[in-house]
């Protein structure tokens, strides 16, 4: 653990005049209560600051949005940012946090591709004692994480199993059984095995699947009921598709054998299990035939398929709301403090439990487009009914 006196001296050495520990004293005669970086009256003093943020890809509609809205609240709070994308490749970002610390970033948020790969980064940030803030996904096998900022994992992955069972028709929309006895035949997917988050999604999903699958309502005809066998990697569309295919030709092959659901743990696997799906007869939408699949991240592609009856549901994590936390986790390391957990408990990354902010998620579903996404301003209907971003 770093050493709580000595933690932040390449912050405070940045922000220059300003000593920032407990009360605030400005060279300038600031006093007590005076502003932080980033704050009224401190935007100079954080414009010394430089931040590094690394994401890891920008083949994802969710990662572009997430390094945007970081950049450009961080921007807004006067900090120097440095913004760059992996294309999920790790020595690429393990070369670009290098590179961020070479340059004297003083605080980094990172979203890691792989969570154990950057030990050597991360270490070498804290020699410097650089705050390190983890970005949604949790970097593992370290004690040189300081923060996480993400939603809760867990609950997501309740959501997206509650979101099957409700298009099953096993829930209703209030999450309340039905009383349907099926049985229904589903196939399971999981995202990329290192990627802390996807072992999250997989357990609330699971547990809450597991008395349906315990008592017959639910069965899985290719018996791939563990993460090992239903992992994605790199949550890969192409991949997703191909597994879908090759589930299709063992264990579907017509007549009552036939697929009603999958729990896909995001959208853009979702979008190659339902090409995988339309490609084998299964019908265009839901209404002629298609099975109901679950999504996460409300990419604006799977948008509009739910909004037009062929994916069925999504998870909605406002990116926006995070990228918020990180600025807010930022500005206290800049302050000298430390920043606002509301977990202290969940997130043991193997080296240590690193204290958390979580939020909230939404199902999406068609019925609720409008008022999740389109008031809160996330997508406009435009954007929906083309299933494109502007």
């Amino acid at each position: 653990m770093k050493n709580q006196n000595t933690l932040f001296p390449r912050v405070a050495a940045a922000i220059g005049s300003v000593t920032l520990i407990g009360a605030l004293a400005a060279c300038g005669g600031g006093g007590a209560g005076s502003a932080a970086p980033g704050e009224e009256g401190g935007s100079q003093a954080a414009e010394d600051v430089t931040i590094g943020v690394a994401m890891p890809t920008q083949t994802s509609e969710r990662w572009i949005a997430d390094g945007e809205a970081v950049e450009s609240q961080l921007e807004e709070a006067g900090f120097t940012v440095d913004l760059q994308f992996a294309n999920d490749d790790i020595p690429t970002q393990q070369q670009q946090i290098d590179q961020m610390i070479t340059k004297g970033a003083d605080i980094l948020i990172v979203a890691s591709i792989d969570g154990t790969a950057l030990g050597n980064q991360l270490q070498a940030a804290a020699d410097q004692d650089i705050p390190i803030i983890s970005y949604d996904r949790l970097i593992n096998d370290t004690e040189n994480v300081d923060f996480y900022v993400t939603f809760d994992n867990y609950n997501v992955g309740v959501q997206q199993a509650t979101s099957l069972l409700q298009g099953l028709g096993v829930l209703d929309a209030e999450g309340e059984e039905t009383g349907e006895e099926g049985p229904f035949a589903i196939e399971l997917f999981a995202g990329s095995l290192d990627d802390n988050n996807a072992h999250f999604f997989w357990g609330g999903a699971m547990d809450t699947l597991e008395p349906y699958l315990d008592s017959g309502v639910l069965e899985v005809a290719s018996g791939q009921t563990n993460i090992e066998q239903a992992a994605t990697l790199r949550w890969s569309q192409e991949t997703a598709q191909k597994r879908m295919e090759d589930l299709l030709t063992s264990h579907y092959s017509g007549g009552s054998d036939q697929l009603d659901g999958v729990l896909s743990p995001y959208d853009g696997i979702s979008r190659g299990i339902i090409t995988a799906l339309q490609n084998a007869g299964y019908g265009k939408d839901i209404e002629s035939g298609l099975p109901v699949t679950s999504g996460q991240d409300a990419e604006i592609a799977s948008v509009k398929l739910i909004d037009t009856g062929v994916q069925y549901a999504t998870i909605f994590k406002d990116t926006r709301k995070l990228a918020t936390q990180a600025v807010e986790a930022a500005k206290a390391y800049a302050a000298g403090d430390e920043p606002e957990a509301n977990d202290t408990e969940s997130y043991d990354n193997g080296v240590k439990v690193v204290p958390s902010f979580l939020l909230e998620s939404d199902i999406v579903v068609a019925e609720n487009i409008e008022s999740l996404l389109i008031e809160s301003g996330y997508w406009t209907a435009e954007e929906v009914e083309a299933g494109q971003s502007k």
